[in-house]
């Protein structure tokens, strides 16, 4: 089922000529009844009136209004006849079935839905998804209700996509849905693409408005969080602690300040990176004596 553009004709010359004919079939319906100083047969005046009438109630019925980014889905007895997309008062066929739909971009926020993604962990997650019909025959007629269609296979495409990925990147290179915001974005947008298409539905985007574990695990993946935080940041500051310790060997040993055999060294590196690496600061001990 494609959409098929099909004429319509202007509803104002129509709306002016069903009133010229009604105001016509009045007045001859009137004085074909009072027959005084007429001439011609009553009876013809009248059934004239009733032809008059007739052509402007058929003129009345066949009037329709097309908003700006709305079409009208005319149909005949159940046949797809075709797709009016003229702005303003229309005219067609009074036979004519016509079901109105809006073109407009539309958006919604699906519910927080609870998933459990790549690694198994329960995560809540939702979703802003922007879309448009662009085949209105395709949406009035291969799916019974098509915002009903959109907003439920949107919520089975986030799941979907939901399962396909970690929370947390774990790996060099990995997609997760925390920290790769604009591929995960690409790929729910294709994804509801491919389960529209046959609604004549675009999607315009869809990008993830709510992101976190449930509950009942949220306390513990954030201790594992911080963790993971600390594990980094230490592993930083040693990486720097050790870099400025060989600095002060080689500066000590090319300007020749001290010597220092293999015990000085050992005992100098274990009190620098203790000052470099601590979470407070140092409290020094003066030796007011001899080195040895």
């Amino acid at each position: 089922m494609k959409e098929n553009p099909i004429r319509s004709l202007p509803g104002i010359p129509v709306l002016l000529g069903a009133l010229v004919a009604a105001a016509a079939a009045a007045w001859l319906f009137f004085s074909g009844v009072g027959a005084f100083g007429a001439t011609g047969s009553p009876l013809e005046r009248v059934i004239a009136s009733a032809v008059l009438a007739a052509l402007a109630v058929f003129g009345l019925v066949g009037l329709y209004k097309v908003e700006p980014n709305q079409s009208a889905v005319l149909s005949l007895f159940g046949k797809y006849v075709g797709t009016v997309k003229d702005n303003g008062l229309r005219w067609n066929n009074p036979f004519f079935a016509k079901r109105k739909v809006s073109m407009r971009v539309r958006n919604f926020e699906s519910g927080r839905l609870k998933v459990n993604e790549l690694d198994g962990s329960p995560i809540e997650i939702a979703a802003v998804i922007v879309w448009q019909v662009v085949d209105s025959a395709e949406a009035v007629y291969n799916v019974d209700d098509y915002e009903s269609f959109v907003h439920i296979q949107s919520e089975s495409a986030l799941r979907a996509m939901a399962t396909s990925y970690p929370y947390d990147q774990h790996e060099e290179g990995q997609l997760a849905l925390r920290s790769h915001a604009t591929e995960i974005s690409e790929h729910l947008r294709e994804e509801l693409a491919e389960r529209l298409s046959d609604a004549g539905v675009r999607v315009i985007d869809a990008r993830i408005s709510h992101l976190a574990y449930a509950p009942e695990i949220a306390q513990a993946m954030l201790q594992r969080q911080q963790a993971n935080a600390i594990i980094a940041a230490r592993t930083r500051i040693v990486a720097g602690a050790v870099g400025m310790v060989e600095m002060a060997l080689d500066e000590l040993q090319k300007n020749g300040v001290v010597e220092l055999d293999e015990e000085r060294k050992a005992n100098m590196v274990s009190n620098l990176l203790v000052v470099l690496c601590s979470d407070r600061a140092t409290q020094p001990v003066v030796n007011a004596g001899s080195l040895y």
